[in-house]
C-alpha cells in the first residue's frame, strides 16, 4: 500500500491552495482528483462566468496578473487559471482517481480505497468543494411523469433543453443567470422565487465586491450568523455577464421573465405557487438596505465620499398561483447545494444536522487527523471563494504540520 504523510482529496482551488501550503512546508503529500484539475468548474454551464471580479482570483503565491482585473472570468478561463496554478509549483495531483471509500487505520491515520489501489496517510484533507449535492425539493415528485426535470449542475446551454417553456425553481445567482440566458435565447421562462439578497453591480466608480470586501462582509464568521441554517442563504444576486450588470427580481421582470412565488408542487397537471412573491422581494430589499447602510458608514468613516445609492422602486408584481404545465419542456431546479460528506465517509457523527463538518479552523472536532478546506463558512463567508480559500489553507496546513510533528518518534 502506497503511503503519504498527507492525502488531499479534490484539486479545485481549495485542494490546490492546501497543496501549495504543504509544498512550501516540505510536507510529502498527494492530491487526488476524480476528474481533472478544476473539475467542478468544468461542469458549470457553457456561458458561466464569475460574479466576483478577476482581481479576487488570488490564490496563495499566485495573485491575479492579467490585464483585466475588473472583468469576470469565464468558466474556461477559471479552469485554465487553476491548471496554470497547479503547474506553477508542480502540485502532486493524480487526476481521474475516484475515492470510493475511506476508513480509519487501526494504528492511526487513514486508508483510502480507490480504483487505482489503496492509499494510506497520517492526515486527510478534504477539499471536495463548498457543496457537493444539488438540492431538489421533495415536491418535485408531484410533477407530471412525462415532464423532464433537471438539476442546475446538469444544465449546459439552452439548445440542449427540450422545446417548450422552462420553469426554473430557485432565484439565487444560478437560477437568475440561467433565466436571463434562456429568455435571451427566446424561451418563455417562469421563475419560482425564494428569498435572496441583491446588490447593485457598481457603486460610484467601484465594483460592489470592492465595497463588500472593505466593510468586512466576506469576513463574517459562522458564529455571527443568526442560526446554523443561515449558511444556506443564497449569495447576493448580481451578474458578471457582459462586463457585469445588475440582476435581481426587478430586472428579470422588466426583461420578460414571469416571476412566481415558492414552488409548492403540482396537481392535475398544473404547477402551484405560494402567494409570497412580494414577501420574498421585500426580504431581498431589506438585505440590500442592510448592506448599503454598512457601505455608507464605511465611506463616511474613511472620508471616501458616500456613493449615490438609489432606493429600490416599489415592487408590485403579483405572480401566478397556478400554471398549466402542458406546454413546458423542462423544470430546472436551482435551489442550491448541500454537503454530501456522509454519502462516502464512515463518520456520520462528524457532521451536523445539515451535513456540514463539525470543526474549528478546518480541524475536525470528532475525527483525529481529519481536516477540511474550501467548505462554505468553514471559518468565514469567503472560506470557499477564490480570494478566501488561501487564508484557510494556510491555517489548516499549519495544523497538519503540528499533527505530523507531534506523531514523529523521538530520536
Amino acid at each position: 500500500m502506497e503511503h503519504f504523510e498527507v492525502i488531499v482529496v479534490g484539486a479545485g482551488q481549495a485542494g490546490l491552495a492546501a497543496s501549495y501550503e504543504l509544498s512550501t512546508m516540505g510536507v510529502q503529500h498527494v492530491v487526488l482528483e476524480r476528474g481533472r484539475v478544476g473539475e467542478t468548474w468544468r461542469r458549470r454551464w457553457d456561458t458561466f462566468c464569475l460574479v466576483t471580479p478577476n482581481w479576487t482570483v488570488a490564490l496563495p503565491g499566485h495573485p491575479y496578473g492579467g490585464s483585466d482585473p475588473d472583468g469576470f472570468m469565464s468558466r474556461d478561463e477559471i479552469v485554465a487559471t487553476l491548471e496554470e496554478y497547479a503547474g506553477s509549483f508542480a502540485a502532486p495531483v493524480r487526476e481521474r482517481v475516484t475515492v470510493g471509500g475511506v476508513e480509519s487505520s487501526p494504528d492511526g491515520g487513514f486508508v483510502l480505497h480507490t480504483a487505482a489501489g489503496d492509499l494510506s496517510s497520517r492526515a486527510l484533507v478534504l477539499a471536495t468543494g463548498a457543496f457537493q449535492r444539488p438540492h431538489r425539493l421533495s415536491v418535485a415528485d408531484t410533477l407530471p411523469p412525462g415532464l423532464p426535470q433537471m438539476d442546475v449542475d446538469a444544465y449546459r446551454n439552452e439548445s440542449a433543453l427540450p422545446p417548450g417553456k422552462v420553469l426554473v425553481v430557485g432565484s439565487g445567482q444560478s437560477g437568475a443567470q440561467i433565466s436571463e440566458e434562456l429568455l435571451e435565447a427566446g424561451r418563455e421562462v417562469v421563475l419560482a422565487c425564494g428569498k435572496a439578497a441583491w446588490v447593485p453591480r457598481r457603486l460610484g466608480d467601484r465594483d460592489i465586491v470592492w465595497w463588500l470586501d472593505r466593510v468586512g462582509f466576506f469576513d463574517q464568521s459562522v458564529e455571527t450568523l443568526p442560526t446554523p441554517a443561515a449558511r444556506l442563504i443564497a449569495n447576493p444576486m448580481a451578474s458578471g455577464h457582459g462586463g457585469g450588470h445588475d440582476l435581481h427580481l426587478r430586472t428579470l421582470h422588466a426583461m420578460g421573465v414571469t416571476l412566481a412565488g415558492h414552488f409548492l408542487g403540482a396537481e392535475g397537471g398544473r404547477a402551484r405557487f405560494a402567494a409570497d412573491l412580494q414577501e420574498s422581494a421585500a426580504w431581498g430589499d431589506e438585505r440590500f438596505r442592510d448592506l448599503m447602510d454598512l457601505i455608507r458608514r464605511f465611506a463616511a468613516e474613511h472620508d471616501l465620499g458616500v456613493p449615490p445609492i438609489e432606493e429600490p422602486e416599489p415592487f408590485s408584481v403579483r405572480g401566478p398561483e397556478s400554471l398549466d404545465l402542458s406546454d413546458f419542456g423542462v423544470v430546472l431546479f436551482a435551489g442550491g447545494f448541500r454537503p454530501d460528506y456522509r454519502s462516502w465517509l464512515p463518520w456520520p457523527e462528524a457532521f451536523d444536522e445539515i451535513g456540514f463538518p463539525l470543526q474549528r479552523d478546518g480541524v475536525s472536532s470528532v475525527v483525529p487527523g481529519l481536516f477540511f478546506v474550501g467548505t462554505h463558512f468553514l471559518r468565514t463567508r469567503k472560506s470557499s471563494l477564490l480570494f478566501g480559500v488561501g487564508e484557510d489553507a494556510a491555517i489548516v496546513a499549519r495544523h497538519v504540520g503540528a499533527l505530523l510533528a507531534s506523531s514523529m518518534p523521538e530520536i
